[in-house]
């Protein structure tokens, strides 16, 4: 028997169909309902939602079927297993949509995980597929009414996938108001109505198959052709990450409670009303009045030619491997699964940072590869990791060499020492990938790399002095000194123990020197280089440990990750610390990690 993400895979060419024809349609009506950013930033976000319900469906099945095995106060199999039973459950399980559904829309906590489907200014088929990865933590909750009515697992699965697909046709404009059928059953046109912003349509139409449940419950509210719905949340997202969209919501929340000084108020922000906010939050943390002509602006960054195909190009190969990740899933160890999940993240995560320029297609492919190369070497694949791991440096040396070309004659870049440098360091570190990966190569590697070090040093010292932040430079020596120790005590072979020595001396140094040139130019971009020569630490421990003490369970997931966040945040920290930025250091920007609201 297929499992619900087969079905999902083989309903998915059939969606895509579905967009097309409805694609053509606006085109011919002469207004076209999709933009590409926008469309694949939705897709994406459905993809997430299907790749991470691999592991959630373990909780809410897993919870469902013990409460109807154990705790349910009818067993009628065979009923709920007759054609009068199905029609009975599906009734059943729209129902506790609805509840589920006004509630995602009622309280805060459940709102953080529905506003994922809400946030597009588009309305269209992608938007139906654009879908929660949270939402599965504690919807099941309003499911257990048919699990106590001992409704059976399989036919609890099988017409919550019906009422799931039958959502997705109901999201577009191309469909008009269809008389009698508008007043039983959820509709286009009923359902345009809850997904718009205006005030007369707030937070209406919740029912899934059928529109009845508004009508007795009093949500429901019809179409008006003279107030033409505006789509997205009274907060919008502005941003294509799929991480930032799941999390948006519960950050605020985080915010709101954490510094709120009633203790009440800091249980209640979590249960009450999207919009609610503490009073002393409010007015510390104030928020701009709701504008509808405002929410009219689309968001939409700019895209040109060549990144439009990639993001195409890309889109096409991120559905190509979630396919076959959906369709193995089940059959595939949970340690394999929560590899590939992470390479599908991965990818999705940078296909959306280049869609907004926050990075270049270049540094996207370098993460993509490193993810693949950690992937194939924790599973074994040796041979593709061998193909992965020197092409991730590839790609790094591509985007230092196309984005220094591309700031040519503007103020806005590099010099031409610095790039050299940078070049060099990224050059002895694929020299240094290729030496780890051959047998009795390890000294020449660790040349390699610590040559690479000494260049990260001379390109952090080219804008800022030695070791401006004493306290870091201490600090991160005592940790490379005991780092060390605890090497020397644990099994270093004698004949090693001076390279090791230097080799650890110039990585705490490289880190110290990254940490005071944060502290004196105080920018994101000095920030982020910081961050990756700490990073670059904790991956040459992990690599020290494995090799010299014992060996590590998946090794090669703390050692590989740890390495390319730390090649990737030197490579884009130094590409983005600016020539104009360095002579006038931004000492108004805080010093945060992520900023929650900056789109770069």
């Amino acid at each position: 028997m297929l499992s619900p993400s087969q079905i999902i895979v083989l309903a998915t060419p059939v969606f895509f169909a579905l967009i097309v024809v409805e694609w053509l349609i606006s085109l011919k009506r002469g207004r076209n309902a999709y933009a590409l950013a926008d469309a694949v930033s939705s897709l994406n976000l459905g993809v997430l939602s299907q790749t991470s319900a691999v592991f959630t469906k373990l909780l809410t099945l897993g919870i469902y079927t013990f409460v109807a095995s154990h705790i349910a106060l009818v067993q009628a199999d065979h009923f709920w297993l007759s054609l009068p039973g199905w029609i009975l459950a599906l009734i059943f399980y729209d129902f506790c949509y609805y509840w589920l559904h006004r509630m995602g829309h009622e309280v805060n906590v459940l709102w953080a995980a529905h506003v994922v489907h809400h946030q597009s200014q588009a309305y269209n088929l992608s938007t139906a597929l654009r879908q929660t990865s949270s939402g599965a933590l504690l919807g099941w909750v309003f499911y257990l009414p048919m699990a106590l009515a001992g409704v059976p697992p399989l036919v609890f699965a099988v017409v919550g996938l019906i009422d799931l697909l039958y959502q997705f046709w109901v999201h577009t404009e191309q469909v008009k108001k269809l008389g009698w059928f508008d007043r039983w059953f959820c509709s286009p046109s009923n359902h345009r109505v809850h997904h718009a912003v205006n005030e007369q349509y707030l937070d209406k139409n919740y029912g899934g198959i059928l529109i009845i449940w508004d009508r007795i419950f009093g949500t429901f509210k019809e179409e008006d052709d003279k107030e033409p719905c505006v789509y997205g949340t009274r907060g919008l997202l502005n941003s294509w990450d799929p991480l930032w969209a799941n999390a948006t919501v519960y950050r605020q929340l985080a915010h709101d409670s954490w510094f709120a000084r009633n203790g009440l108020d800091k249980i209640k922000v979590w249960f009450k009303p999207p919009g609610w906010r503490p009073l002393d939050v409010a007015q510390r943390f104030p928020k701009p009045e709701f504008n509808l002509d405002e929410h009219r602006i689309l968001y939409a960054p700019p895209m040109n030619t060549p990144l439009r195909w990639f993001v195409s190009l890309q889109f096409a190969a991120l559905i190509a491997g979630t396919t076959v990740f959906l369709w193995n899933a089940d059959q595939s160890p949970l340690a394999t699964n929560l590899m590939w999940f992470g390479v599908l993240l991965t990818a999705q995560w940078a296909l959306s940072a280049a869609m907004q320029g926050r990075i270049s297609v270049w540094m996207a492919l370098m993460l993509q590869s490193g993810a693949l190369a950690m992937a194939t070497a924790a599973l074994g694949l040796q041979q593709w990791h061998w193909f992965f791991k020197p092409l991730s440096m590839i790609f790094a040396l591509v985007c230092i060499a196309t984005s220094h070309l591309n700031a040519m004659g503007t103020e806005k870049k590099l010099s031409t020492k610095q790039v050299s440098l940078l070049l060099a360091a990224i050059v002895f570190s694929l020299s240094g990938d290729v030496c780890l990966m051959l047998a009795n190569l390890f000294i020449p590697g660790l040349i390699s790399f610590l040559l690479a070090h000494v260049c990260y040093i001379a390109l952090f010292k080219t804008d800022a002095p030695w070791f401006a932040n004493r306290r870091a430079l201490w600090l991160i020596v005592a940790i490379g000194a005991g780092m060390y120790a605890y090497l020397w005590m644990n099994g270093l072979p004698s004949a090693i123990r001076l390279p090791v020595a230097v080799y650890v001396s110039v990585i705490a140094l490289m880190a110290a020197q990254a940490w005071g040139r944060y502290q004196v130019l105080r920018e994101r971009s000095s920030l982020l280089v910081a961050l990756g020569a700490s990073a670059f630490m904790v991956s040459d421990s992990f690599l020290a440990i494995n090799r010299f003490v014992q060996p590590l369970p998946w090794s090669a997931i703390w050692v590989l990750a740890s390495y390319y966040i730390a090649q990737a945040l030197i490579v884009q920290g130094s590409l983005r610390g600016q020539a104009q930025s360095r002579t006038t250091p931004d000492l108004a920007v805080p010093p945060a990690i992520f900023p929650a609201t900056q789109i770069t």
